[in-house]
């Protein structure tokens, strides 16, 4: 469904445009929906945080109001407008803006930490080329052997997409050293995949490996930002351009944006492998629940309820 309001030519516009168009639209609004616009347009920034029943309240407007206004626009609902809002004003806010200082306090660094966790979120979200996740996707549903290769604070997410594999009866192993990777290079061929996991793209070891790989004949899904040599040495290269404060927040924002990526990946390849996969993670949940501690002081989980560990 197209916009009418906020895109165009399959581009969000930045918030100046994107709440201009808000204020374009209001005078064809019913007058409590024009409460809900006045709102928005003074506390932007403020609303993609906010529940419905919080936005309702300030506007002084009823729920079902806030929800019409919204649709009004040509969105589903609440969730969908904010989620458009919170895009176009993170694709508009300067990178200084969450730069952190020495100076901030738990307020300030708390809320800049976040706003740059959800504006790269959304922004990454948006890049991503759905052909490319297919491709990727497709990959690792056939692949005979999966292995995550990554160094330092990438590492870590190596050992997270193997966990999530393995859970997902697919071959899957994790390497964040240097001797293993070249192993495991080694001995892969067609039909096997090897996801390669950098901040930066250039880690010379990393390259190193995976020139190994291509040379098996191996597919090398690389998540690495555009233009690198890793990117370029990939047989399906998933661009991840993260803007972040590299000397005090230690790359947090691409670390999360990774595991998200892998998550997408894993779910995609879940869907891929069918119906009896899901039977399969019913049975690892319920086989889980016997090596917990039982706290009488909990509410007993009642059957069927959800295992979110």
């Amino acid at each position: 469904m197209q916009r009418n309001f906020l895109i165009r030519q399959g581009k969000t516009l930045n918030s100046f445009n994107l709440l201009k168009s808000i204020a374009d639209a209001r005078p064809r609004l019913r007058k409590s929906e024009q409460k809900v616009a006045d709102y928005v347009l003074a506390n932007a920034s403020e609303v993609i945080h906010m529940r419905i029943v919080d936005l309702a309240s300030e506007a002084s407007v009823s729920e079902p109001t806030v929800v019409r206004f919204c649709r009004a626009l040509d969105y589903d609902g609440f969730q969908d407008f904010k989620l458009t809002l919170a895009q176009g004003l993170a694709s508009n806010t300067s990178f200084e803006q969450f730069a952190l200082n020495s100076t901030d306090t738990v307020i300030e660094f708390k809320q800049k930490i976040f706003d740059s966790m959800i504006g790269n979120l959304i922004n990454i979200r948006e890049q991503l080329d759905p052909t490319t996740l297919e491709e990727a996707i497709d990959a690792l549903a056939k692949a005979k052997r999966v292995e995550f290769y990554g160094f330092g604070a990438s590492a870590p997410v190596c050992a997270d997409a193997q966990h999530k594999f393995y859970r997902l009866m697919v071959s899957a192993a994790a390497y964040s050293d240097p001797h293993m990777q070249t192993i495991s290079a080694v001995t892969l061929g067609e039909g096997d995949v090897v996801v390669a996991i950098s901040q930066t793209g250039r880690t010379k070891d990393l390259l190193h490996t995976v020139r190994l790989v291509r040379d098996t004949g191996a597919t090398v899904i690389a998540l690495c930002p555009g233009g690198t040599p890793l990117a370029d040495l990939a047989t399906i290269p998933i661009h991840i351009d993260v803007e972040e404060d590299k000397d005090l927040s230690t790359l947090m924002s691409s670390r999360v944006v990774h595991l998200v990526v892998i998550d997408v990946l894993a779910v995609g390849v879940a869907m891929k492998l069918g119906p009896g996969l899901f039977d399969h993670l019913k049975t690892i949940k319920r086989s889980l629940r016997s090596l917990r501690q039982n706290d009488k002081r909990l509410p007993t989980r009642r059957p069927g309820e959800a295992d979110n560990d």
